[in-house]
């Protein structure tokens, strides 16, 4: 790879850096052609960017980016593939299942809204990050709790106020 070819890939990925909040280091070396092209759709399915990049234009791009990863310059090495999603706990949950029949990838490192994770260790842990989506389902499921208990509240009282009225009309005086 020339220089020139080197110079623009290193921005091209700053550019990718600076835009993403969520990205994760893997291994996927190892892999023969037809488990990592099923990766590859797989990531596709789910709009998740897998890109192979050489471990110093990938350092140095970094280093340009702007942004504090020198958490991850430890962990540059060996086969390193970048994974960029819009959702934090995608990536992690496509490992998981794609690790049912395959022993890679392998998870370096995460970097999910401003925090470095480190280590294949972390996968649980990233996995159970809510999404957005997820937390305004909470949010509101939340909300709404006390008005439902309100409002079974009033109806199971309307209901038990008209059967006492009724077996008190239907009694003899």
């Amino acid at each position: 790879m020339k220089k020139e070819e080197k110079n623009q890939l290193i921005e091209s990925m700053v550019e990718k850096l600076k835009e993403a909040n969520i990205f994760y280091l893997t291994d996927i070396s190892d892999l023969n052609v037809e488990t990592s092209g099923r990766l590859r759709r797989l990531c596709f399915k789910r709009d998740i960017k897998l890109q192979m990049i050489k471990n110093t234009l990938l350092k140095k791009a970094m280093e340009k980016s702007g942004k504090e990863f020198e958490p991850f310059y430890s962990i540059l090495n060996g086969s390193t593939s970048i994974m960029f999603s819009e959702v934090a706990n995608d990536p992690a949950l496509l490992i998981q299942e794609f690790r049912k029949k395959s022993p890679k990838p392998i998870l370096k490192g995460a970097w999910v809204e401003e925090t470095a994770y480190l280590g294949d260790d972390q996968l649980l842990t990233l996995a159970s990050i809510k999404s957005k989506n997820e937390l305004v389902a909470d949010l509101v499921a939340l909300l709404q709790s006390p008005a439902k208990n309100v409002i079974s509240a009033l109806q199971s009282g309307g209901a038990n106020l008209s059967g006492i009225v009724k077996t008190l009309s239907e009694r003899p005086e």
